[in-house]
């Protein structure tokens, strides 16, 4: 479960976005992970306390439902499927852009195929070869961090390091400020997205209350910690905010420390190991449309459907077919698409929560229900203001996707006459129409 989470976050990405969270912090890239580690951190522990209480697969399309209504859960479900939706969609096509650079010869379509048919393959084969997969190709990813850390080690203990660097400018410097570490850590929030996807495992794990919570914290600290660790060797060997090109400083100083051939092995290594990202993004995008299609919500003949190894198949080829949409369009168009949906759904996750404490206050020491509401409402704060960072182009995407939502809605729900389907777990039926059985994946 932690591999699931961790190969959705990708911690080989600190390598890539190294120069931007640096040129944004004014070269304190380290206090910049930091800051998110703590931003998502927050929401993360609203995440698990949830998670402990409501231990079904659908993340905040449970949550927010059960402690919100059906009404806002079904909303925070629908932003947040805009994600699961085209998450595996950039992954691919990120994927096969890098591949199609070091492998000019085969055209970049190919790549996005040679990418989503294996994935789609293995997801539709069961859980558990999909886990052993992507267990196995995420020690590789984070084999290569390894590998790579201990080169650049090498380098600054060689004597070759620039002179008179300090560590403790690495976290801190004249050249930067409160604000500038606050929009850099908002652009490195963006690398902890999918933190929440373990909790879409529920109805798959043993003893869900207490491992799903444990996984979600420990993915986002162990994510954290990588891309801290990462980035505080990479700014020693790099002091400043200023690179002939940051989109590639990584690559950069990776050829510094270890020669154009190590560079080149390790990319290329690193760009198959993060096969494992496509997979679990898939595997968990499939269980969120599985939940909403089995409520009813949308058509559950398609949606809420199992195979013989007890995977949503058919939600998994929608996302294949998905996926081939990224053929058409760059990194930025694509990334525009899933921004939006995450942080107003970890909004509504913290808000749940909030009032989820209150609810329950009589349950346990006063202390404790003020701690977990204070955690929270800062959760609440801290997503409202990378929400605010988004581009236009993602508000516009959003906005369209949140009409599309309330269509659905209304058709599911007869015009809102109807409440929202519901499946009840100790039936196993839905409530507007208990005349339907339903198979639960449990």
């Amino acid at each position: 479960m932690i591999f699931f989470g961790l190969a959705y976050m990708a911690p080989g990405i600190v390598t890539s976005t190294f120069g931007v969270i640096s040129s944004e912090s004014g070269g304190v890239a380290p206090t910049a992970y930091l800051v998110a580690t703590f931003a998502m951190g927050l929401t993360a522990i609203s995440y698990a306390v949830l998670a402990r209480n409501y231990p079904n697969s659908g993340s905040s399309y449970t949550y927010v439902g059960e402690i919100l209504g059906r009404h806002l859960g079904f909303f925070a479900g629908w932003v947040i499927l805009l994600d699961y939706l085209f998450l595996p969609m950039v992954a691919w096509l990120i994927q096969s852009i890098y591949l199609n650079a070091q492998f000019p010869g085969i055209p970049l379509w190919a790549w996005v195929l040679i990418n989503i048919v294996p994935t789609t393959v293995i997801n539709l084969l069961g859980i558990s070869l999909a886990d052993r997969v992507n267990t196995w190709l995420t020690i590789v990813a984070m084999g290569i961090l390894v590998v790579t850390a201990a080169v650049i080690v090498g380098y600054l203990i060689s004597g070759s390091a620039p002179a008179g660097v300090s560590v403790a400018h690495t976290f801190w410097n004249p050249g930067t400020s409160v604000l500038a570490v606050g929009t850099a850590a908002a652009v490195a929030a963006y690398s902890f997205l999918g933190f929440d996807a373990v909790s879409t495992l529920s109805e798959e794990t043993r003893n869900a209350r207490r491992n799903i919570p444990r996984g979600i914290i420990l993915v986002v600290l162990i994510g954290g910690g990588i891309f801290v660790a990462m980035s505080f060797l990479m700014q020693l060997m790099h002091p400043g905010a200023h690179f002939h090109n940051t989109d590639t400083a990584g690559y950069t100083l990776t050829v510094t420390a270890g020669g154009l051939t190590f560079a080149n092995i390790t990319n290329l290594v690193g760009i198959i190991a993060a096969f494992a990202s496509g997979l679990a993004i898939q595997a968990t995008s499939s269980r969120l449309l599985y939940v909403i299609g089995r409520d009813g919500v949308l058509p559950r003949t398609v949606f809420g459907r199992l195979n013989a190894f007890r995977v949503p198949w058919v939600n998994i080829l929608i996302i294949a077919v998905i996926g081939l949409i990224g053929m058409l369009l760059d990194i930025g168009q694509a990334t525009a698409l899933i921004n939006f949906g995450a942080f107003l759904a970890f909004t509504l996750v913290n808000l749940s929560c909030l009032v989820w404490a209150w609810k329950t206050r009589a349950r346990r020491a006063t202390g404790l229900s003020l701690l977990i509401g204070a955690v929270a409402a800062l959760g609440i704060l801290v997503d409202l203001f990378l929400f605010s960072q988004l581009q236009a182009s993602a508000f516009l995407v959003g906005l369209a996707w949140l009409a599309l939502g309330v269509i659905v809605l209304a058709i599911a729900t007869r015009g809102f006459r109807r409440p929202v389907p519901r499946l009840e777990n100790d039936t196993a039926v839905v409530t507007t129409e208990p005349e339907e059985p339903v198979t639960t994946a449990s």
